[in-house]
């Protein structure tokens, strides 16, 4: 048997240590708000805990040695992205930031020499930042449906069209960039190609900024692309190749959001718990009234089954080496996470009384984040279908007029496999040859 549940021991030290510098250093220079954004306050503050980390052998850990990481695989990632889940500024100090780290996989895997030398390595030490203009504004996010064009032209690529919650947009080097080559393709999944295109290229503007929630602007751009050309090295992977690299980009993105999920439900609960042992009421604690530690237990029990899907997948990932094989759980962990960080981010609100949906709280944060969880990298409803498809496959069909577990039938065939022995008993006992059962 291999069953275990224990962390190795020197894994465990690198995760004390994350818990401690996330708790000492990152979560209060992430409560500055916007006194972050004044110029050089990244270079001032986020630039020495990146050393720091990168000390560690903890920068970029999702990339394996050849790319200056770690090679830790998913499981060790999954223990190390629940710390960091805790607090939105973790993942730049550690070097796995969104979109920056699924853009530097393709790049990685699908990527020239040429394209590495100029866009990897500098995206990788975290000297440049990069978008992902994928979605459009009446198809979202189904390949199919694009009508971003890129058209050959004159030895270059020229493409036209508008792109919607282009994440990471502003501040951005260059843009990873969906658009149709082949239109006529048979192919459906054959029609998209992805072009590496600078930010500063003449021809590419951003609208506007994309918040989420009710504020105003937001650092996701509202992309248009007028006559935008760049010249054939700009091209990533094959010609119409987006879906498969997509797959390799998104598969992993998947996993990691929900990984940091896990940390931010944990979150979540610890402040519900805080809550309630705290907060008195002419009845006592909110901990001692049997409604509450309902709402409690059913929470623990929802983020405990969530987070061993995760790891689990992530175990999965690390034994198979092959995100297609894993490509249900995958799936279902998609499914799970905005239901279980909602409903956990809502109780813990709901403990909190009105302090709870203000914005002195951060439950309100969390409850918007959930709902993008649902939508974003494919929306729950897409996931849902392929967990059950790829179930379903391993079923075979009953094609009888009953099916073959109908009990009439089953209990015929248990007469075939042991009605003569029944009856051999059955004589024995009448002869008073067979002990009876007390």
């Amino acid at each position: 048997m291999a069953w275990d549940f224990e962390t190795d021991p020197e894994f465990q030290k690198k995760l004390d240590w994350i818990e401690e510098f996330m708790e000492e250093k990152v979560e209060p220079l992430s409560n500055l708000g916007r006194a972050m954004m004044v110029p050089g306050a990244r270079e001032k503050f986020i630039k020495p805990l990146q050393d720091e980390v990168k000390a560690q052998g903890l920068w970029a850990c999702h990339l394996g040695p050849e790319l200056g990481g770690q090679g830790f695989g998913q499981l060790k990632l999954g223990l190390m992205n629940e710390k960091l889940g805790r607090v939105a500024m973790a993942p730049t100090v550690f070097g796995c930031q969104a979109p920056d780290t699924g853009n530097a996989e393709i790049i990685a895997h699908y990527g020239t020499p040429e394209q590495k030398e100029k866009w990897l390595w500098p995206l990788l030490n975290g000297d440049i930042r990069s978008a992902f203009s994928m979605s459009e504004p009446a198809g979202g996010s189904d390949p199919t449906t694009f009508k971003t064009r890129a058209e050959w032209k004159n030895g270059k690529w020229v493409i036209n069209g508008e792109k919607y919650f282009s994440s990471g947009a502003y501040g951005s080097t260059i843009l990873i960039v969906y658009a149709v080559t082949d239109p006529d393709h048979k192919d459906i999944h054959q029609k998209t190609s992805i072009f590496i295109v600078p930010t500063k290229t003449p021809g590419v503007e951003i609208l506007r900024g994309i918040g989420v929630g009710a504020g105003e602007g937001g650092g996701h751009g509202y992309m248009r692309y007028t006559d935008v050309e760049v010249g054939p090295e700009a091209l990533l992977g094959p010609r119409g190749g987006a879906f498969l690299v997509a797959q390799t980009r998104l598969s992993g993105g998947r996993v990691h959001h929900a990984m940091r999920t896990v940390g931010a439900c944990q979150k979540a609960f610890d402040l519900m718990c805080r809550r309630a042992v705290s907060r008195q009421t002419r009845d006592g604690r909110l901990a001692d009234l049997a409604v509450v530690q309902e709402q409690i237990c059913d929470s623990w029990i929802a983020l405990q089954s969530f987070r061993l899907l995760v790891l689990r997948t992530a175990w999965l990932i690390d034994k198979h080496k092959d995100y297609n094989l894993v490509r249900k759980d995958i799936a279902a962990i998609k499914v799970a996470m905005p239901k279980v960080y909602h409903d956990i981010a809502t109780t813990a609100a709901h403990l909190h009384g009105a302090m709870g949906v203000s914005n002195e709280m951060p439950f309100m944060g969390m409850v918007t984040s959930a709902l993008v969880m649902g939508i974003a990298d494919g929306p729950t409803e897409v996931h849902k279908v392929t967990v059950a498809k790829q179930v379903l496959k391993d079923y075979k069909p009953d094609n009888d007029l009953f099916p073959s577990y109908h009990l009439p039938k089953l209990k015929e065939a248990a007469l075939d496999k042991y009605g003569a022995a029944i009856e051999e008993l059955k004589a024995d006992v009448a002869k008073g040859r067979a002990p009876v059962d007390a």
